[in-house]
């Protein structure tokens, strides 16, 4: 007999089914079309990445990635499970010189969180998290597929983004579907943007800030990165009423105690911006200690709590010497079962994954074919290397940059990606079915869980390596309630 995790499984490859078998209905200048109607939107609702001072559309694959409701519960209990893990970091990083050595920040970095962690944090802790998974819907051993492999804790991508795609596919190729099979019932989830405005709502009011003045502080003169906090500010100033301002964090000045841009006092803060950048910023002259300040009265999302994001995280949350002494049985078990086994390079002995102790360097040799090499505090994909695309002696000069970077790489379990067809149109100018990797990042709050989803035909799945987006839509197989 089936588990009823796995009929789950089977229910979402039933649904899934529908989706395609209603593309593979469609002619292909319908399909055309319809592409072309979302390149369009997509330029003009702002899909942007800025690249080297250029604006890029991102790219919007036309064919949902689907998943049920009951699913969808499961990873946002799980989601939550680990983001509310590692916003407790701060206490153990004080508490344990274990803990403070795989976390290693610099001194300067480290003097921050000394000085903005204090009893308004420990007790109101506000983290805007995305943790970024593989899972596969569609298996019957979807639960288990469940990996996560690595947190963002701070300045998350994709809040313009993901509902953007949502709506385009929802208005543009829901329609069409609906005409090949009546009996699809598709939604999109919570806006990620609602999440994070009840968020900083429920924290102006713990902390009894007024919900006046929110500013969105990221690097605003930058040349990469998503382009979407002009359009976050004037979405919430539209749907709230909320003065919402954008501001580079040298544009921020300070009287007293009070912080301000452009002569306006800023209530909260929503950062893209990390204490390391900012001393970045303070050795290049500028000033900042209004963000300073802001931390220290916990007045910004995330708090100073998200200056802990590293992949080293996940080595706290896989080791029973962490586990056994920070955690409950409970959550230990979530992540047992859904975080991958994770380690700093270095030379010495650790727990393995046969759960085995034994001799890292000697255990990322033997299995290059498992594993994943990863700068810990980089992002967008930068430097990663996978085991199994390389030579025996490149892997071995892999490990030996990551033994001498002072900045240090963490080794992986390599997890399975899962792969999806996607309709593209090719230099024939007929349509084809290609298979793309995907890749998950959940944002959970305790009002729900909204989902970045990226596609590529590169193994490394990110969209500044020029991957493209894909909608995430909640539906129900027809045998479940029609419309």
């Amino acid at each position: 007999m089936l588990t009823p995790a796995e009929e789950l499984g089977l229910s979402g490859l039933s649904l899934a089914t529908r989706v395609r078998k209603a593309f593979f209905s469609m002619p292909d200048a319908t399909l055309i079309g319809a592409m072309d109607r979302i390149r369009d939107e997509s330029t003009r609702r702002h899909l942007m990445y800025l690249r080297d001072g250029n604006l890029e559309t991102i790219r919007v694959l036309p064919c949902p990635i689907t998943v049920l409701p009951d699913q969808l519960a499961y990873v946002h209990f799980v989601s939550l499970t680990i983001q509310n893990a590692l916003k407790r970091l701060p206490e153990m990083y004080m508490q344990d010189f274990a803990v403070r050595e795989l976390l290693r920040i610099s001194p300067a970095e480290e003097q921050w969180l000394w000085e903005c962690w204090g009893p308004s944090q420990r007790e109101h802790n506000p983290v805007f998290s995305r943790l970024d998974a593989m899972v596969d819907f569609i298996s019957p051993m979807w639960k288990d597929s469940l990996k996560f492999v690595e947190p963002n804790m701070s300045g998350i991508g994709g809040l313009h983004l993901v509902p953007t795609v949502e709506r385009i596919l929802a208005e543009i190729m829901l329609p069409v579907l609906e005409s090949y099979d009546d009996e699809l019932n598709l939604a999109i989830g919570p806006d990620i943007r609602e999440l994070l405005m009840q968020d900083m709502l429920d924290h102006l009011q713990a902390i009894g800030r007024p919900p006046q003045n929110i500013c969105f502080v990221e690097p605003k003169y930058a040349g990469s990165g998503p382009d979407e906090q002009e359009a976050l500010a004037q979405y919430f100033h539209d749907r709230h009423g909320l003065k919402v301002m954008h501001a580079d964090p040298a544009e921020l000045t300070q009287q007293g105690e009070e912080v301000y841009y452009n002569g306006d006092v800023v209530d909260l803060v929503y950062r893209d911006y990390s204490v390391f950048d900012l001393l970045e910023l303070q050795r290049q002259g500028k000033n900042v200690e209004p963000m300073r300040t802001l931390f220290r009265q916990n007045r910004i999302i995330s708090s100073i709590a998200a200056e802990l994001d590293q992949k080293s995280c996940w080595e706290i949350l896989t080791d029973p010497q962490f586990t056994q002494k920070y955690f409950s049985a409970d959550e230990r078990q979530v992540f047992r079962r859904h975080i991958l086994w994770t380690r700093v390079v270095s030379d010495r002995r650790t727990l393995l994954p046969d759960h085995q102790t034994g001799d890292l360097l000697a255990y990322i040799r033997r299995e290059q074919e498992h594993m994943v090499l990863k700068p810990n505090r980089s992002y967008g994909g930068q430097g990663v290397v996978i085991g199994h695309l390389f030579t025996a002696a490149e892997w071995d000069s892999a490990i030996e940059k990551a033994l001498k970077d002072p900045e240090r790489w963490v080794v992986q379990e390599l997890a399975s990606i899962p792969v999806s067809e996607f309709p593209v149109l090719g230099n024939d100018g007929k349509v084809h079915f290609e298979p793309f990797y995907t890749v998950m990042g959940f944002a959970p709050t305790k009002y729900g869980l909204s989902v970045l989803a990226r596609a590529s035909q590169k193994q490394v799945v990110n969209v500044a390596q020029r991957g493209g987006m894909c909608a995430v839509m909640i539906g129900r197989p027809p045998f479940m309630g029609t419309k």
